[in-house]
């Protein structure tokens, strides 16, 4: 009778602890101009009742497409994607209330800024539009310097539609935070800086630059947690490029592919790791709008598994919940965000049917 007692008691203990890791708090840039968005959402997620809950929207920010929260989470930093006054704005962030309060704003001094990114002492900008990056210093109340640096691209590639000048579309640092890695979809160059965070003025160094497959247009790319591998998914051909990196300088491993389908349009978009790093996630917009799910092996190459519709338009970011259990995909396009089920020992997603209504949503991020 005692030993069944202990193990009801144990039972019920337990209860709350794996209830709890069904519980996510996210974050949601989106795009304002279409009018069905209002800014920056944060959501409390209880999938296990299925119940969403809006924390907070952040209003009075024109085109907050991406963010980047800081890793103790007092701060969040978002582009301003607009034709008039292309910028990064600062916000103080209350994890417990998910409220963010404005603190400046500051000029990317080029058109188009898509992505953003910071380190302890700078905030980065990927700017589309203009073909460049932006530096940024992080004072210590996380307001944004002035640009400290603006670096711009110069070049082509082969597709005259879409890379007739450089559009740098993703900016992101290296796990040792030694490197910043910048990805140009028109020259179909990925260039590595060395990352001089004392300096003044020379805080990005050009150090390596890998050309890519012409006309396959770079856009997001993932590292390992070791960093000396970089996974890449280029926009206009679908190819995925794994590549080895050592001491800043980077090697072409593998290439694969998300396009299982020619006869889609393809538009490939964004790609992420499980917590694990056992599996690889990418999606494809145009009109493929799907998911695809690799296996990592232990030399780091990729084996296709899974690739299943994403379940709207334009599946632009997606995001992997920090315990494994789920994927969430924005859809632009649909204004919704679907919840897949994640099957942690084969990797593959199965659609709840659970969805998050958001205009345009953009960027997700678990916090």
């Amino acid at each position: 009778m005692k030993k069944s007692i202990v193990v009801i008691l144990v039972s019920m203990l337990l209860v709350p602890i794996f209830a709890q890791k069904n519980n996510y708090r996210l974050l949601i840039g989106t795009y304002t101009n279409a009018g069905k968005s209002q800014g920056i959402y944060a959501y409390d997620i209880d999938m296990h009742n299925g119940v969403f809950t809006q924390k907070s929207v952040t209003t009075g920010v024109t085109n907050p497409s991406y963010l980047a929260i800081t890793p103790d989470k007092k701060f969040v930093y978002s582009v301003c994607e607009s034709t008039n006054g292309s910028a990064a704005n600062a916000f103080t962030f209350n994890e417990k209330t998910a409220k963010l309060t404005f603190i400046n704003t500051s000029l990317t001094k080029s058109n188009g800024p898509c992505y953003i990114s910071t380190t302890e002492k700078h905030v980065f900008t990927a700017n589309y539009g203009g073909g460049s990056l932006s530096v940024f210093g992080r004072n210590a109340d996380g307001s944004l310097t002035d640009v400290l640096q603006l670096i711009q691209h110069a070049g082509k590639s082969i597709n005259s539609e879409r890379q007739g000048e450089p559009h740098v579309h993703q900016v992101i640092v290296s796990p040792d935070q030694k490197y910043i890695l910048v990805n140009d979809l028109g020259t179909d160059k990925i260039t590595v800086y060395k990352y001089n965070p004392a300096s003044k003025t020379e805080i990005l160094e050009a150090y390596d630059t890998l050309t890519a497959k012409l006309g396959s247009g770079p856009r997001h790319s993932a590292f390992n947690k070791a960093g000396d591998k970089l996974y890449l998914l280029h926009e206009i051909d679908g190819t995925v490029s794994v590549m080895g990196m050592k001491e800043g300088k980077l090697s072409l491993i593998q290439e694969t592919t998300v396009v299982k389908n020619d006869k889609v349009v393809i538009r490939a978009a964004d790609i992420h790791f499980s917590p694990d790093e056992k599996f690889l996630y990418a999606t494809n917009r145009g009109t493929a709008n799907d998911i695809t799910c690799f296996s990592v092996g232990e030399d780091g190459k990729l084996t296709f598994k899974q690739q299943l519709s994403t379940g709207g338009d334009g599946p632009r970011n997606f995001a992997v919940s920090p315990d494994g259990q789920y994927v969430f995909v924005g859809h632009q396009q649909t204004d919704n965000i679907v919840i897949f089920k994640r099957n942690i020992k084969t990797g593959f997603l199965t659609n709840t049917g659970k969805q998050i209504q958001v205009g345009s949503p953009v960027c997700l991020l678990f916090y």
